[in-house]
């Protein structure tokens, strides 16, 4: 695959990335090109589907863009049309470069993309389509994944609610970002299926992470995803930041945990060829797991009015060092992985515990 960008179009992507994700910023150049240049586009479409969904403005407004959206990906030759549209629209919930992202100035974007060879650009047409398909299933009442109030707070219903809900807006990125690596790398059919297997835990083992570190945040403003059948098993205090049975915190650490440990699985299959990546992968990978480690060393505070979880950027810079250097020390890795969970379970101090089968991982 061929579809080398000039200088400008290089710094126009690194810029934007830096803009809505200083976290993905740093992690994206450190892929072999031209993966990294593909996944930066894919990303930035996703927050133009983010910022569609953030917007406040009424449900049938968004529908509107989202149909917009979904011209954009399947004719980006449009977009100069529909950017100029959309600049003058009112986006109330975005912040000045969100805005700026959603008109002209996202123009150059839409050109990248109409520029990707067409096997790449038809994998990253279908998985963000994917996505805006459940975006707006989210919205809906009556699609799944179904939410429900309780206590003033809307939550997904379910578990299969919740883990449909980290798919459709993290599972979704993990299928996309999978598939161009394997186009990429020319991977053996047999470790593509194995990747593909376990792509989607990829994407919920950081989103599930982000969802536990901004717990209290998302209360606050009306919202969590974790599941109203575990908050059942917890009395609902959690929605009120009350605190939670110890078990109950520890089951809700557990299951991140299990997502993280299927990810290891995921790096340890990929190519050596393919070393960028997994550099990228132990980007995101490590610091979940310190959050996670984090939250079990504070479990006290979890759920109450004092959750507060966020790595230090000492600890930032640990995990930057691990993972350049461990990218291709497969046991290395699966170890990471053991010692964090031992350090967790650790930090608990209980003893084998089981859980309702509502808190089931699945």
């Amino acid at each position: 695959m061929d579809n080398k960008l000039t200088t400008t179009q290089k710094k126009y992507l690194q810029t934007w990335l830096e803009k809505v994700s200083r976290s993905f910023a740093l992690v994206i150049p450190t892929v072999e090109s031209p993966l990294s240049e593909n996944l930066a586009v894919s990303y930035l479409m996703c927050r133009v589907l983010d910022n569609i969904e953030d917007c406040t403005n009424p449900f049938t407004w968004q529908q509107k863009r989202f149909q917009e959206f979904a011209q954009l990906v399947e004719n980006p030759k449009q977009a100069e049309e529909i950017l100029v549209f959309w600049d003058q629209l009112d986006w109330p919930g975005l912040t000045p470069d969100e805005n700026h992202l959603m008109g002209l100035d996202g123009l150059m974007l839409w050109q990248i993309y109409a520029e990707i060879p067409s096997d790449a650009r038809n994998i990253i047409s279908h998985w963000v389509l994917e996505m805006a398909e459940g975006m707006q299933a989210v919205m809906l009442p009556d699609e799944p994944p179904v939410f429900v109030t309780y206590h003033g707070i809307t939550l997904p219903e379910t578990l299969a609610g919740y883990n449909q809900y980290c798919y459709y807006v993290a599972g979704t990125v993990g299928h996309l970002a999978t598939e161009l690596v394997i186009l990429e790398h020319d991977i053996d059919p047999e470790i593509a299926t194995n990747l593909l297997l376990n792509s989607e835990a990829c994407g919920r083992a950081l989103q599930k992470t982000n969802i536990v570190k901004d717990f209290a945040d998302d209360i606050l403003r009306g919202f969590t995803y974790l599941p109203a059948t575990w908050m059942q098993t917890a009395n609902y205090t959690p929605l009120s930041l009350a605190g939670a049975p110890i078990q109950w915190r520890h089951a809700v650490l557990k299951d991140v945990l299990n997502e993280l440990a299927n990810s290891v699985g995921y790096v340890v299959d990929l190519p050596e060829t393919a070393v960028g990546y997994r550099r990228a992968c132990l980007l995101s990978m490590f610091p979940a797991y310190q959050t996670i480690l984090l939250a079990a060393k504070n479990q006290e505070q979890l759920f109450t009015p004092k959750h507060q979880i966020k790595i230090s950027r000492i600890t930032m810079g640990l995990c930057i060092k691990d993972a350049q250097l461990l990218a291709l020390k497969n046991e290395s890795i699966r170890q990471y992985g053991k010692k964090i969970e031992m350090e967790v379970d650790k930090a608990f101090n209980l003893p084998t515990i089981s859980m309702s089968a509502d808190f089931a991982v699945g």
